[in-house]
């Protein structure tokens, strides 16, 4: 009973340790030639497709919910020329990076995992590899990068659409300035701010890809089976985002002093 509780208390660790051993082959398998570029093109195009309507639709309230919290919590300590500044930070460093990073697992990343659970429980896995083929370098590391070219160009939408519509809504519902809400983006926010933010949903791209990917090539018991990897991707990529978000941010904090008015 003893060694079987140890092996249930155990089983994260190793679950981690394949994870980390397949982000690995994963890394090594990016420089390896010939590149499915083909693949890359179909997968960049697919999630791209299958995510930006609902970012722009997501990112629209982003913005509108940082504008009216953050224009009425400055506005308590009579300091709404930092409006504009203290939204464009939020969305930019915060909002923009988690929002396009949550839409690249939720509907990216799960049908990644989907479309490979499928192909491994139909054994077309096991084929490639029977034939020389490397799945990792024929069908993962497209998908990898596709994900990761896809985040970065969905968070600068999401950066300028949150931004708007938080001009926008400071602008007609609080009475703000348009003036003073555009000339206060350089009072605090700096250009590496944008940085960290291309930084951000290039990571979380790559996490989220991976995460599917491992996932998916991992299924068994049949259609359930890839239905249980594609929840499990979803969950796992959520919490990794969140841990790396922090870490990321700690670090930045540390590297980059603040800017001051």
């Amino acid at each position: 009973m003893s060694s079987l509780t140890a092996s249930r208390v155990l089983a994260p660790v190793g679950t981690a340790g394949k994870f980390f051993a397949f982000g690995l082959d994963v890394m090594r398998a990016l420089f390896k030639r010939p590149f499915q570029m083909r693949e890359f093109i179909q997968q960049a195009w697919f999630i791209a497709s299958v995510t930006i309507v609902p970012t722009a639709l997501v990112a629209i309230p982003f913005g509108a919910v940082i504008a009216l919290q953050v224009g009425g919590l400055i506005k308590q300590f009579g300091a709404q020329s930092f409006t504009g500044s203290a939204s464009v930070l939020a969305v930019v460093q915060q909002a923009a990076p988690i929002g396009t990073a949550l839409l690249i697992a939720g509907a990216g990343g799960s049908a990644i995992a989907a479309d490979l659970g499928a192909r491994k429980i139909r054994e077309e896995l096991d084929a490639m590899m029977v034939l020389g083929i490397d799945p990792i370098q024929r069908l993962v590391v497209p998908r990898v990068l596709a994900a990761m070219l896809v985040a970065v160009f969905l968070n600068g939408m999401v950066s300028v659409v949150g931004v708007a519509g938080g001009y926008f809504f400071n602008v007609v519902l609080q009475d703000g300035t348009p003036g003073a809400y555009l000339a206060s983006f350089t009072a605090l926010s700096q250009l590496p701010d944008l940085w960290q933010g291309m930084a951000k949903a290039l990571v979380f791209g790559l996490i989220a890809a991976v995460v599917a990917c491992y996932k998916g090539m991992n299924a068994a018991g049949g259609p359930k089976g890839v239905g249980d990897a594609v929840n499990e991707s979803v969950v796992v990529t959520f919490i990794l985002l969140f841990i790396v978000n922090f870490v990321m941010s700690a670090i930045y904090i540390q590297l980059v002093p603040p800017k001051t008015g």
